[in-house]
């Protein structure tokens, strides 16, 4: 069978589906080819949010800085991977795509004006103003569409139902102790029963999978096909031009003739044994690294534009976006991959390694702590760590996949994933931990609690670090540091964590327009690589939340751009 097109996109995450849409209002004929039963990638688990100084929010908000202060910021996180004319491109544009998505499509936005970069001691870090997310979606309007989206992790939802990051999870994290948070909690826990049962699942959407749901449904309205369950086999060229792709059908393979190019956005290699093999030192037999993105993330799209001349980009600071991710015990499958990515900067936790001592800010980042659990991992050893806490902690914060109170723990304690001790000796004893260095290390860290100073690793120094505390619980038992607290009174636990990711980073090789390179730089007619398909424009840096999706957003936007230029002066 052979079907026409302008745009070919093979992906529906967040990068696909951005240029999905552009296309689409700009008068091309698009199909997307996703090849799971559901669509929406990456982006559909994620948290739905992208970096975008000078974002059009902001502005409104009275944010105004000069575009030479993020470009000054990125110039001193990337060092040498400073790429002047792609961040150029990128500062100006995105918050072009940002108001063009707000004004043509049911995509809107909440703005991140509190959220500050992650290293708030580099110069023209800023503490607000270039941040935004997907507003709340509901999932109504995607219509018989919404059994296509792909859900949300699992074990980052309650009962199925997303948990919107800021005040929402604030809410969700006092609800016993807070009257107004019990009472915003009991309303949307009583919506989303409801829509379990008159839906059979939630349709109040927030994060990455708001994102998706938006997108796509602004792709239907604009006249795009939305396939699923359609694998891409190969790419088709003429003289040198990427004209089309073969895709996998139920019955029968397809030939999609796309007249304007492709664009390949199939979430990079999380999941590809052998690249991360390649390219992930920690991993040396390429099954050492457990990322959190979706299974179905296996380097497709790499290998794609590999055969028309592509080249994936191998020289990157980092070839992932870090993450430490817990293994969560399944019945009658592999573990899931929970990504730690809130708790770590709560009063009362520390990381540990086994040898009982801990090795790192535990507020940084998500990359920042697992560059930190790298470097302190002698040559030949697993990398793995411990997050320790107290009882009080785990049942106000939780605990990875180990929610806060009132949800029962002793699933994760009988499956092994929770350890639990009456003292610190008994849990390090429970995870094979140096007991006499971990009471040591929680002693010395209650000192330094007490005088709100991390004199190891300056914990809580930076705006983010505090962002990611909890300011109002340390001050009303007389603490002043907002990311420390003792380890208080028993019982004791603990969970390991492992290296993962939330995504790769070494996609390939692009120019300013999305174009996929061939060996000598040169562009790829036809052939276009969005999301994590594409080589990250930060070098294999993380220099602050969203700077994958905000990057995915606008090249997708760029590339549709691009194309659709192509093809009106034909």
């Amino acid at each position: 069978m052979s079907h026409d097109c302008d745009l070919l996109v093979i992906g529906s995450g967040a990068g696909g589906l951005s240029a999905a849409v552009t296309a689409a209002h700009l008068g091309l004929k698009v199909i997307v080819a996703e090849k799971e039963p559901q669509f929406g990638g990456t982006t559909a688990w994620s948290g739905g949010w992208m970096w975008v100084p000078r974002n059009p929010m902001a502005v409104e908000a009275g944010i105004a800085e000069d575009l030479e202060k993020p470009l000054s910021y990125l110039r001193h996180e990337l060092g040498a991977k400073f790429d002047q004319a792609k961040v150029r491109m990128y500062l100006t544009h995105a918050p072009r795509m940002v108001e063009f998505f707000r004004r043509q499509t049911a995509l809107q936005f909440i703005d991140g004006n509190a959220i500050p970069d992650f290293h708030g001691n580099t110069p023209d870090a800023a503490f607000g103003g270039r941040s935004v997310c997907a507003a709340h979606f509901d999932g109504r309007r995607l219509g018989a569409h919404m059994a296509r989206l792909k859900p949300p992790m699992p074990q980052t939802t309650l009962w199925g139902m997303g948990i919107a990051s800021g005040a929402e999870l604030r809410h969700f994290m006092n609800a016993l102790h807070s009257a107004a948070s019990f009472w915003y909690v009991t309303k949307l826990v009583l919506r989303h029963w409801a829509d379990l049962l008159l839906h059979g699942r939630g349709m109040r959407l927030v994060n990455g999978n708001a994102l998706v749901a938006a997108l796509a449904a602004s792709a239907l309205a604009k006249g795009v096909e939305l396939r699923t369950g359609s694998p891409a086999k190969r790419l088709i060229t003429e003289q040198g031009r990427v004209v089309g792709a073969v895709l996998a059908g139920a019955d029968a393979e397809q030939t999609v003739h796309a007249r304007c190019g492709v664009v390949l956005a199939c979430g990079g290699f999380p999941h590809d044994a052998a690249r991360k093999q390649a390219l992930l030192p920690h991993a040396p037999t390429g099954v050492e690294h457990w990322s959190a993105a979706p299974p179905c993330n296996t380097g497709d799209g790499l290998r794609l534009g590999e055969s028309a001349g592509g080249v994936v980009a191998t020289d990157l600071v980092q070839a992932a976006a870090l993450a430490p991710v817990s293994l969560v015990p399944q019945v009658g499958q592999g573990p899931a991959h929970f990504p730690h990515l809130i708790e770590r900067g709560k009063p009362g936790l520390i990381a540990v390694t086994t040898a009982g001592k801990r090795f790192t800010n535990e507020a940084n980042s998500y990359h920042d702590f697992m560059q930190g659990l790298l470097a302190a991992t002698p040559a030949g050893e697993p990398v793995q760590a411990w997050l320790v806490c107290d009882h009080r902690f785990i049942r106000r914060y939780g605990l990875g996949a180990a929610k806060p109170a009132p949800m029962p723990l002793s699933d994760l304690l009988a499956n092994g994933y929770l350890r639990r001790g009456s003292t610190l000796s008994a849990l390090a004893q429970a995870c094979g931990v140096d007991a006499a260095a971990l009471t040591q290390t929680a002693e010395r860290y209650k000192h330094m609690a007490m005088a709100g100073k991390d004199d190891d690793f300056g914990k809580g120094e930076t705006a983010y670090n505090r962002m990611q505390g909890d300011a109002a619980y340390v001050q009303t038992v007389g603490l002043t540091n907002p990311c420390m607290a003792p380890i208080g009174a028993g019982p004791y636990y603990a969970v390991k964590v492992v290296p993962g990711s939330l995504g790769t980073f070494a996609g390939l090789r692009v120019n300013v327009h999305s174009q996929v390179l061939n060996a000598l730089g040169e562009p790829i007619p036809g052939l276009y690589a969005g999301g994590n398909d594409m080589a990250s424009m930060m070098g294999g840096h993380y220099p602050s939340g969203g700077i994958t999706l905000g990057p995915a957003m606008t090249f997708g936007f760029l590339a549709a751009e691009h194309a659709a230029e192509k093809i009106i002066e034909k």
